[in-house]
Parts: structure tokens; C-alpha cells; sequence
């Protein structure tokens, strides 16, 4: 294995191991949280999460991933100074954008509760709104960094940001509750998030300091001219415009829900309060429980734009097709056992994880959702990694097309399912599913064609999936001789039970994954690749 594609595999495990703990740290922090304001909190605090990413993301997702690319262009050019020129105009431009959507969200909190019919979130969205403007801010330092590709930075921050929520959103929830019920309980766990990312803003402006003085160490390139200002702001636009628009719409689709399912189950005839309910069931418990894996692929994705930009800026062709394979082999390698092993054990987790705060009739319902909607996992680290790919390719329009036309079938879906009596809820995963593979079929195959890899159905998907099929029949047969129904089992019984399925799971799908060579032993850490030995 080359040194460029360590340097993959690499900030793939960084950014996807920091990436997991903070998923973890995540749902761990929201099982206190669900005792604190109750399921009808975690609706509330849920229902402002939708207008907040779509905002954050209008903001701060194409302009980071633009200087990441840009950056990686000029360092491998040995062209310093126009990368540090880069970031100062790309820095300018977050500021504005930060601190506009930051007093958009405060003046139009209360349309924005009106919109969604629950009054009790206008608090909520007042108490995130300042967090905008950090994390745009922060954004910037990311994208500069990891065009330098140097991923630790950004994996501490996020860190941070969950570590700060654990220890600050909370007593804030308590005191919010104590004081005026779930709308100052939730409002005080969101604004514990904005302290939170406040303290990783701060370091990674450490952070940088010490990455614009590594650039100190590479020779600037004779002959290479400053860029002016205006070209670069037209680059960073015509860059970061297509993919803001594409990374908008999955946080549309989730806004659009928070205002669409819960009208859909009260005009089939649910009461208000029962369908917030079951609405925070999904979008808390359920939705939390997958963004964990999805962790690598969101790490993934942002390793795979530099690498292709610098592999295209090379003139390297055969490099570029060969880590697009790359990246296509490891997102079904994580993706298909994630799925399978989450839909068979969605029902011990959640009852593991949230029991006391829910009743057991909504831990089975969540549990229901959770079977499918896992099964999204391996559908949505396909599309991540194929976006990425196309993003550093420098064809960042093709992902938006192809999510508008998946985010329209899932609207369209939830429009016909939800409102059904007895399906209700239940037709949003299924909806979900719809939506990533519709964009998932055409990203594939223009990958293929811009990158000049040619899609191996073996290893893409033949050789990872048996391996998580035989693991998953081993899981259950555990599970099901084992243990049976989560509700009659004590927490002991009950995270021994999991636990046991967990690690017999890894070790089978372990040792079929490098027996098929679904995993190239090449490709893992030398640590991991010694224990094997």
C-alpha cells in the first residue's frame, strides 16, 4: 500500500474512531437527557434539531469541503501562499454567513414553532441559535486543516463538542425543567450544545496557528502568481454552491418531516400528544442510534474529496480510479454488518438504553422502526462515499441531483404511508429507504464513469454481504437460544446478552471478511495487521 493511500485509510480512522465515540457519547448523553424531560421533552428537543442542520448546513457545508479541495490543489503544488489566501477569503465569507443565520433563527424562532405547530420550541431554537455562528466559524479551520490532511484536529473538536454537551447540557436541561417543564428542559439541553461548541471553536483556532505554520516548511513554487480576490471567491462559490445544495436537502427532508409526520398521525385521527411522542421516538432513539455507524462514513467522505483533488491535480488517473475503489470497498465492508447487526438487536439496545424513560409499548414501536430503518445504514454510507468521490472530482452538481430526486420520492412516500391508520410512523423508514437508493444507483455509476473505475459487484457487494449474513444468522441464533425478550431481562442479563452477540459477531465477520478478502489486510493499521499474524 502507497503512502497516499495510508494517508486514506488513515484519516478514515481517525476522524471515524473520534466519530464514534462522539456517537456513542451521543446516545448515552440522550438517555439521562430522556429522564430529565421525558419523551414528550425529547419530542420538543428533537423538532428544533431539523431547522437548525438545515440552517447550519445552508451555511457551513459546501464552503469547507471547497477549501479542503482547494487547499489539497495548492499544497500538492507547493503553493503556500494561495492556499493560505484561500482560507482567508473562505473565513471571511463564514463569518457573514454565520453570524446572518444565527439572527435569522432568533428573529423567526417563534414563525418556526408556528410552522410546526408546537409553540414549546421557540426557546429551543433561541437557545441554538449562537451555535451557528460558532460552528461556522469552526468550519473553516476544519476544511483548511484537512486540506493539509491532517484530520486530528477536527476529530478533537468534535470530542469536545460532545464531551461539552455531556457536561453542561444537562444540568442546564434540569434546571430548565425545574423551572418551566419540557419547553426551558429542552431549551436548556440546546443550549448546552452551544456552550459546547463554543469550547471546540476556541480550540481549534489554537489549531490553526500551528497548521499556517507547517505550511512555513514547503517552498513556495516559482512562477506561481497570487490569486486575486475576486477569482477566489468566484472558485469558492461556483465550488461550494452545488454542494451546499446538495448536503441541504437530506436536513430539508428531516425539516419537512418534523413539520409533515406528526400533522399526518393527527389527521388520521392521533392525538397531538401521542404523535409527538411517537414522532421523538423516531427522530430521538431510533434516527441516534444510526447516526453511530454513520460516523466512518461522514469520515470517509471528507478523507475522499483531498485525496481524489490531489490524485486529479497529479494527472494520476489510475490512483484516482484505484481509491475510489478504495473507498466504494470500504463503505459496503462497514455498511452491510452495521445494518444487519443493528435491525437483528434493534429491540435489546433500545430496551438497553432507554428503558425507564419510555414505556415498553413505545420501546417496541421504536424497535420496529429501528429493524428498518437500519437498514438504511449501508445505503447511506454508499451514497456519502460516492459523494465524496464525485465532490474531489470536481462534479459536486451530480450528488445534489441525484439526493432531490431521492428526497422527492421520500416525501411522496411519507405522504401516502404516514397518514394511513396502523401504519402511521412506520412509513417513514420505508420512505427513507426509498430516498438513498434512488441516489445511490446513479452516483454509482458516475463514479464509474469520471473516475474510470469499473464497479466490482464481488467485492463491492457479494463478498461483504455473505459475510454479514453468516454473522447475522449467528447473532440471532444467540439472541433468540439465548436470551429472548429484552422486556423480562435485567439490565445484567441484558448488556451481557448484547455484548456477547457483539463481539461474536466482530470475530465471525472478522475472520470471513479476510478469509473472502472483503478486507485487504493491506489496508488495515500495522497494529491490526501484526495481532492477525
Amino acid at each position: 500500500m502507497t503512502t497516499k493511500q495510508k494517508n486514506l485509510v488513515g484519516g478514515v480512522s481517525i476522524l471515524g474512531v473520534a466519530g464514534i465515540i462522539c456517537k456513542v457519547v451521543g446516545v448515552l448523553y440522550r438517555i439521562p437527557l430522556a429522564h430529565l424531560i421525558g419523551p414528550e421533552g425529547m419530542g420538543v428537543y428533537h423538532k428544533v434539531y431539523p431547522a437548525y442542520n438545515l440552517l447550519l448546513t445552508i451555511s457551513s457545508a459546501g464552503l469547507p469541503v471547497a477549501i479542503s479541495r482547494m487547499v489539497a490543489h495548492y499544497v500538492t503544488r507547493e503553493d503556500p501562499r494561495n492556499a493560505r489566501r484561500i482560507f482567508s477569503m473562505a473565513m471571511r465569507m463564514l463569518l457573514v454567513l454565520g453570524l446572518l443565520t444565527t439572527i435569522l433563527m432568533l428573529v423567526f424562532s417563534g414563525q418556526l414553532a408556528a410552522w410546526q405547530g408546537t409553540q414549546e420550541t421557540k426557546a429551543g431554537y433561541m437557545a441554538i441559535a449562537p451555535s451557528l455562528f460558532f460552528v461556522c466559524v469552526m468550519s473553516a479551520y476544519r476544511g483548511f486543516l484537512q486540506g493539509q490532511r491532517n484530520m486530528v484536529p477536527t476529530a478533537v473538536s468534535q470530542l469536545i463538542e460532545q464531551i461539552g454537551r455531556v457536561f453542561i447540557a444537562l444540568p442546564l436541561a434540569y434546571l430548565g425543567m425545574r423551572r418551566g417543564g419540557v419547553a426551558l428542559g429542552a431549551a436548556g439541553a440546546l443550549a448546552g450544545s452551544t456552550t459546547a461548541e463554543g469550547a471546540a471553536l476556541l480550540y481549534m483556532l489554537l489549531q490553526h496557528k500551528k497548521a499556517d505554520q507547517a505550511l512555513d516548511f514547503i517552498q513556495q513554487r516559482d512562477g506561481e502568481a497570487p490569486i486575486a480576490n475576486s477569482v477566489i471567491a468566484q472558485r469558492l462559490i461556483r465550488v461550494s454552491i452545488p454542494i451546499t445544495l446538495g448536503a441541504c436537502i437530506v436536513p430539508l427532508a428531516g425539516f419537512i418531516d418534523s413539520i409533515m409526520l406528526t400533522q399526518l398521525m393527527e389527521s388520521a385521527g392521533m392525538a397531538a400528544e401521542d404523535a409527538l411522542v411517537r414522532y421523538g421516538s423516531y427522530a430521538g432513539p431510533v434516527l441516534t442510534l444510526i447516526n453511530v455507524p454513520t460516523a466512518l462514513a461522514m469520515a470517509m467522505s471528507t478523507n475522499l474529496v483531498p485525496d481524489i483533488a490531489s490524485g486529479l491535480a497529479r494527472g494520476e488517473k489510475e490512483y484516482v480510479a484505484k481509491e475510489a475503489g478504495v473507498g466504494l470497498r470500504m463503505a459496503a465492508v462497514i455498511g452491510f454488518p452495521c445494518s444487519i447487526g443493528m435491525s437483528l438487536l434493534a429491540q435489546p439496545i433500545l430496551y438497553l438504553c432507554y428503558r425507564g424513560s419510555y414505556t415498553a409499548a413505545q420501546l417496541d414501536v421504536a424497535a420496529e422502526l429501528l429493524r428498518i430503518s437500519s437498514l438504511t445504514i449501508v445505503l447511506f454510507t454508499m451514497v456519502q462515499a460516492t459523494s465524496g468521490i464525485l465532490q474531489g472530482a470536481g462534479k459536486q452538481r451530480i450528488p445534489m441531483y441525484t439526493l432531490v430526486i431521492g428526497v422527492a420520492m421520500k416525501i411522496a412516500l411519507n405522504y401516502t404511508l404516514v397518514r394511513i391508520p396502523g401504519v402511521d410512523i412506520h412509513g417513514a423508514p420505508w420512505a427513507s429507504l426509498l430516498c438513498y437508493t434512488a441516489s445511490m444507483i446513479p452516483n454509482l455509476y458516475f463514479v464509474s464513469n469520471y473516475t474510470g473505475y469499473r464497479f466490482n459487484v464481488v467485492d463491492v457487494v457479494v463478498k461483504p454481504l455473505s459475510c454479514a449474513s453468516v454473522m447475522g444468522v449467528c447473532v440471532y441464533a444467540i439472541w433468540t437460544l439465548g436470551f429472548g425478550y429484552p422486556g423480562q431481562l435485567n439490565g445484567f442479563k441484558l448488556t451481557a446478552g448484547i455484548l456477547l452477540c457483539l463481539v461474536v459477531g466482530v470475530l465471525v465477520y472478522g475472520f470471513l471478511a479476510l478469509k473472502t478478502k472483503a478486507v485487504d489486510k493491506n489496508n488495515l493499521p500495522a497494529k491490526i495487521r501484526r495481532f492477525i499474524k
